[in-house]
């Protein structure tokens, strides 16, 4: 294989100019997030504070290398650049929920690009909590904190959707529909 076919193929380098292979580049920021929601679990498991927080929050999986068709297909989906990697849907203290960037530990930290600075901004003054972490240590600062929060309590009436479908148990006539034919 040439050179000219590194990185068109997974797995494939293009070697170093002494013509070693390169090393396989290690998710440090990946490998420490996961210790983050192992050790969340864990604080679920225990009945702590913030282990609340554990069934409420999810990696949002926008990073990370894909090949161009699979690439396109997912930016079609609406992967969108700079959304946080860990959101919790739970509201907190006044806020809707967090959104949370994770960064390795230093020294193996990237900076924050653009794009996450955009999306950190835009979702606080959208009414959401949003937060750095460099590293296992300040996220699980960051979370403990947020989980101290009083709940955020919602006041005033709601607005219903007319569109889409029915998905409440117990209500609508069962066949997916809203139980309103005929209005």
């Amino acid at each position: 294989m040439s050179w000219r076919n590194y990185g068109k193929t997974p797995g494939c380098r293009k070697p170093k100019a002494d013509g070693k292979p390169r090393r396989k580049p290690v998710d440090w920021e990946g490998q420490e997030q996961a210790i983050l929601m192992r050790w969340l679990l864990g604080e679920s498991m225990r009945g702590t504070a913030v282990g609340e927080l554990y069934d409420a929050t999810y990696h949002v999986p926008n990073g990370g290398y894909r090949l161009g068709k699979e690439a396109g297909r997912m930016k079609q989906q609406g992967v969108k650049a700079g959304v946080s990697d860990l959101v919790t849907r739970q509201a907190r203290g006044g806020w809707h929920g967090l959104y949370l960037e994770f960064k390795a530990s230093p020294p193996r930290d990237a900076d924050l690009a653009d794009s996450q600075h955009e999306w950190l901004e835009g979702s606080e003054y959208e009414g959401y909590c949003s937060a750095l972490a460099l590293g296992f240590e300040e996220a699980k600062a960051i979370l403990r904190e947020y989980a101290a929060w009083p709940r955020t309590e919602v006041v005033g009436w709601r607005l219903e959707l007319e569109n889409g479908t029915e998905w409440r148990r117990g209500q609508g006539d069962g066949n997916g529909s809203n139980g309103n034919a005929g209005e």
